[in-house]
C-alpha cells in the first residue's frame, strides 16, 4: 500500500484528484493541507481516516509517506517539490510543473539525485476524444500530419473554489501568467505527440483584449513550426461562447476535434463519432487523473519509465518562455534551440 497525501484543496483536488485516488486499492490518501483552513472540513468528509496538518511542513515532518499530489497555484510548485523531493518522496504535481526553466533546472536535478519519480499531470492525454484522435494519427488514418489548428476558446478565466476570494489564475506573481500559462501547457503536449517530436521555433502575441484591467493576458495567438508541419494555436479568455475545437490535416485527410465529438473526414466520406465529455467542460473528470495515477504508480514502482513524463514538462517550460519573449519582441519567431531543453523529449508514442 503506498501511502500519500494531497497538499492544496481546491477544485481539482476534490472534483478529480480525491474520487481518481479512491478508486486505487494500492494507494492510501493518509494526510492533507491547505492554506484555507476552511477546506478541512472537505477533507474530512471525503477522507474521514486522512489526518488534517495546518500546514505543509506539519504534514511532511510527521507522516510516513511514500508520495505527495501537489495541487495548490502554480507559484509554490517548485518550492513543495524541492522540500518533498529532500525528504525522499515522490511528487505528483499538477501543471505548470514549475514557472521557469531555472525552477525546472532545480528540481530535475533534485529528483535525479534522489531517485524519485517527479511526474506532471498530463491528463488532457486521456481525455476520450484526444486518445481517440491519437489512435487514428499514429494509425496514419490522415496521412503525414501537416497542419493542425487548435482554438481553446472561454469567457473569462476559471473559477476558484472560494468565489468571495481573488481569483489567483489572474495574479501574475502566483500563477505565472494569464491564459497562456493557464491552457497553453495542455496544447505544447499533445502537440508534441500528435506531431511526433518537439517544435524548431515559436511566436506568439500576447494580449487583453477583454480584460484590460487585468494584469495578465486573456488572449495569446501562437504559432509553432514543426519540421514539415505547423500548427497555429488560439488561447482566450475573451471569447463570446465556450468552445474547444481543434482540426489536424493530413495528406490524406482530416481529423476535426468539434468539443465532444470527433469527425475524420478521407476520400470523400465522413465519419462521427460522440466522445463525452466535451473538453470545454475542463479538466476535472476522474477517470482522466485515474489514468494519470495509474501512470504514476506505475514509475513508482518501476515498471514504466520515469523520464518521459519531466521531459515532456520540460519542453513546456521552454514553450512558454519562448512565448513570452517572442511576444515581448514583437511577435518574432524564435528557435527552440534558443531556450535550454534539460532532457530529450522522447519519441511520440513513449509512455506518459
Amino acid at each position: 500500500m503506498l501511502r500519500g497525501a494531497i497538499i492544496g484543496l481546491g477544485n481539482i483536488a476534490v472534483r478529480a484528484h480525491l474520487p481518481g485516488w479512491l478508486a486505487h486499492d494500492a494507494v492510501e490518501i493518509v494526510a492533507a493541507t491547505d492554506a484555507r483552513a476552511a477546506r478541512r472540513a472537505e477533507i474530512e468528509a471525503r477522507l474521514p481516516r486522512a489526518r488534517w496538518h495546518d500546514s505543509t511542513a506539519e504534514l511532511m515532518a510527521r507522516e510516513d509517506l511514500d508520495f505527495i499530489d501537489i495541487c495548490t497555484p502554480p507559484s509554490s510548485h517548485a518550492g513543495l517539490i524541492r522540500a518533498a523531493l529532500d525528504r525522499g518522496l515522490h511528487v505528483l504535481c499538477e501543471k505548470p510543473l514549475v514557472c521557469s526553466v531555472a525552477d525546472l533546472a532545480a528540481v530535475a536535478r533534485r529528483a535525479a539525485a534522489s531517485d524519485r519519480v517527479l511526474q506532471t499531470v498530463h491528463n488532457w492525454h486521456h481525455a476520450p476524444i484526444i486518445r481517440r484522435t491519437w489512435d487514428l494519427v499514429r494509425d496514419g488514418a490522415i496521412g503525414r500530419l501537416r497542419r493542425v489548428v487548435w482554438q481553446t476558446l472561454r469567457t473569462k478565466p476559471a473559477a476558484i473554489a472560494e468565489a468571495d476570494s481573488k481569483n489567483w489564475r489572474v495574479d501574475p506573481i502566483v500563477a505565472g501568467g494569464g491564459v497562456l500559462s493557464d491552457h497553453g501547457w495542455h496544447v505544447f503536449y499533445l502537440l508534441r505527440r500528435w506531431m511526433g517530436g518537439s517544435p524548431t521555433s515559436i511566436s506568439a502575441t500576447l494580449e487583453r483584449r477583454r480584460f484590460t484591467e487585468l494584469a495578465v493576458e486573456d488572449t495569446a495567438t501562437l504559432r509553432l513550426t514543426f519540421p514539415g508541419a505547423t500548427a497555429d494555436v488560439l488561447l482566450t479568455w475573451a471569447s463570446d461562447a465556450r468552445r474547444t475545437w481543434a482540426e489536424l490535416t493530413g495528406t490524406d485527410g482530416s481529423i476535426r476535434l468539434e468539443d465532444g465529438t470527433l469527425v475524420l473526414s478521407r476520400r470523400g466520406c465522413e465519419q462521427r463519432w460522440p466522445c463525452p465529455p466535451a473538453l470545454s467542460d475542463g479538466s476535472y473528470d476522474p477517470e482522466w487523473f485515474d489514468r494519470v495515477a495509474d501512470s504514476f504508480i506505475a514509475a513508482m514502482n518501476g515498471s514504466r519509465r520515469r523520464a518521459a513524463n519531466l521531459a515532456e514538462a520540460s519542453l513546456c517550460v521552454a514553450l512558454e518562455a519562448l512565448a513570452r519573449e517572442s511576444s515581448r519582441r514583437g511577435g518574432r519567431a524564435l528557435p527552440l534551440a534558443s531556450a535550454p531543453l534539460l532532457l530529450p523529449v522522447p519519441a511520440a508514442g513513449s509512455s506518459t
